[in-house]
């Protein structure tokens, strides 16, 4: 039988070392000794011996999605084998973080993570409760996240001279050092009279960067 279907970048190979790898553009590949974490619903194929069982965020991160419909709903992953996980054809990209790193990330956005990584749902300092989300999530330690995205990503450097507003339905995630507050660029009689639907931005100021997605469209919600 012959199809491109069948090119050898489409092939999955036996993973040579435990861990999180990039199959494709599309879905990554953990290969699982032990436990990591992932999107409920996200898991597309798997191979060996795993179970996929619901994971608990704490009463803390449970209020606080129950209040405001923001967080992850998530699985964990265990025991030894091959999972692929992917969400709605989005890009996937691996990031790597080293000893003292953090970043902060949408929910809507978390595909996968090592179960080294520690995990929070934080107020995003400013943003009282409007725009795109109060609380977001929180990665810092050692280890890999596997972020996603609608289309191809734009990261924006900020530095202390050049501060950057972003559609708070467009963001992804930004160094988490960074410091937030909202913009509104329009006036409320402007708003009354249908405004320009720019209203209100995310600020961000510091030194660090921010990712934005090519799309404004408010992300479904994550069912628990």
């Amino acid at each position: 039988m012959q199809s491109e279907i069948f090119a050898s970048e489409n092939m999955a190979q036996p993973a040579a070392a435990p861990g999180m790898t990039q199959q494709n553009s599309k879905s990554i590949k953990y290969a699982v000794n032990g436990e990591c974490y992932a999107r409920q619903g996200a898991m597309v194929a798997f191979r060996g011996n795993l179970q996929f069982e619901k994971h608990g965020q704490g009463v803390g991160n449970f209020l606080k999605r129950a209040a405001t419909g923001e967080g992850l709903a998530l699985m964990a992953v265990r025991g030894q084998g091959e999972a692929w996980f992917a969400h709605e054809a989005q890009n996937c990209f691996i990031v790597d973080f080293a000893g003292g790193d953090s970043l902060t990330v949408n929910g809507r956005n978390v595909l996968c993570f090592d179960s080294s990584l520690n995990y929070e749902i934080k107020m995003v300092k400013g943003a009282g409760m409007t725009g795109g989300g109060l609380f977001n999530c929180l990665f810092t330690g050692q280890g890999k996240l596997a972020v996603m995205c609608e289309g191809s990503p734009l990261v924006i450097p900020v530095s202390p001279q050049a501060p950057v507003l972003v559609d708070t339905d467009a963001v992804v995630g930004w160094s988490a050092q960074l410091q937030t507050s909202l913009n509104r660029s329009q006036s409320f009689g402007s708003m009354i009279r249908g405004g320009s639907g720019e209203a209100v931005q995310l600020k961000l100021e510091g030194e660090g960067f921010v990712i934005v997605r090519p799309s404004e469209l408010t992300g479904k919600p994550v069912s628990n």
